[in-house]
């Protein structure tokens, strides 16, 4: 870890003050920097917290928002719950992984461009099955209208407020 990176950390830490109740939104913060949780500041959040590596972690691995790998760019979650599942959401999971190049259930693409994740319920049920890239959350999804918008997510071509 460079001194950078400490006296970036450091910032952070003190924003929230050096307190156990800081513990979680510190954590947010470091992710927002780095895209996920990388060990070398977790190892220094706890000499700077002066909490034990284990309790960091243990908060770390509960909470399915944090991560201890690195994340692509854009995260798409996939809804398994049951109205997604009851409208095939399994199906455009494995179109996903397909298009993608992924092999394994939940995983990054290699350019680190794409994150996909199973999630249990995005509640938005009446419109099953949905997919939430990023903060854009597309509904009654097909397997051909995924495609297409996966495309415009590839090289930054999506923007903001674009139509869903």
């Amino acid at each position: 870890m460079t001194e950078r990176d400490k006296r970036a950390l450091d910032s952070i830490i003190e924003s929230y003050g050096k307190s156990e109740e800081s513990l979680i939104p510190i954590m947010h913060e470091i992710q927002k920097k780095y895209n996920y949780l990388p060990e070398e500041a977790l190892l220094f959040l706890s000499r700077r917290l002066d909490l034990p590596v284990s309790k960091i972690f243990t908060v770390v691995t509960f909470y399915k928002a944090f991560s201890l790998n690195p994340v692509g760019r854009n995260k798409i979650s996939v809804c398994m719950g049951t109205a997604c599942h009851v409208k095939t959401s399994e199906n455009l999971h494995s179109r996903i992984n397909s298009e993608l190049g992924l092999s394994t259930e939940e995983g990054t693409t290699e350019d680190m461009e794409f994150t996909v994740n199973k999630v249990r319920c995005l509640g938005c049920c009446s419109l099953a099955p949905v997919v939430r890239i990023n903060e854009d959350t597309y509904g009654n999804m097909t397997q051909e209208q995924i495609l297409e918008i996966l495309e415009k997510y590839r090289d930054n071509k999506h923007t903001m407020g674009q139509d869903k």
